[in-house]
């Protein structure tokens, strides 16, 4: 149909389905027990936020269950793909998925511990770092007492590993 025949208010803007952390291609979609467990519980309450939606505007339903359908598209597409690595499984004297990891950067005199995680379960500010990070990738395989390289744009920083817990 001609867009002359199209009234301006008929025209609604597509759902933007937000996209979830950005796992490589190629990359495994590795998951902590915990992690896996998350996933889960995020779908069953996008399914309950489905089965509870209730507006009187058709339009906001319809882009709602839309927002909602994709989300759990998304999800469902993750969990499929998870493989969950239990932490008590890893080799316990170094580092590798599931771990904590307590590190010095010898260059800044600086002490910081980290939990390396998969990619939906990571949350800086909760101190759990992907395993795709360029940090955890630098720690992966190193002992306690070890000195790895961490290369940050043209520096390189000298992290020195300082207690591995699973």
């Amino acid at each position: 149909m001609s867009r002359g025949f199209v009234k301006e208010g008929d025209q609604e803007e597509p759902v933007v389905i937000p996209p979830r952390a950005i796992l490589p291609d190629g990359v495994i979609n590795y998951v902590t027990p915990y992690g896996h467990q998350q996933l889960l519980n995020e779908l069953d309450e996008l399914e309950n936020e489905l089965g509870t939606l209730s507006n009187e505007n058709e339009t906001d339903l319809r882009r709602s269950q839309t927002l909602i359908h994709g989300k759990i598209k998304l999800l469902k597409e993750r969990i499929a793909s998870a493989r969950i690595l239990k932490p008590e499984d890893q080799a316990q004297d170094e580092v590798r998925f599931g771990a904590t990891v307590k590190f010095k950067n010898t260059s800044a005199n600086a002490v910081q511990t980290i939990h390396i995680t998969g990619v939906d379960e990571a949350d800086v500010s909760q101190g759990k770092i992907a395993f795709t990070t360029p940090i955890a990738r630098a720690l992966a395989g190193a002992q306690e007492g070890q000195e790895v390289d961490f290369k940050l744009g043209n520096e390189v920083r000298k992290l020195k590993v300082l207690e591995i817990n699973y």
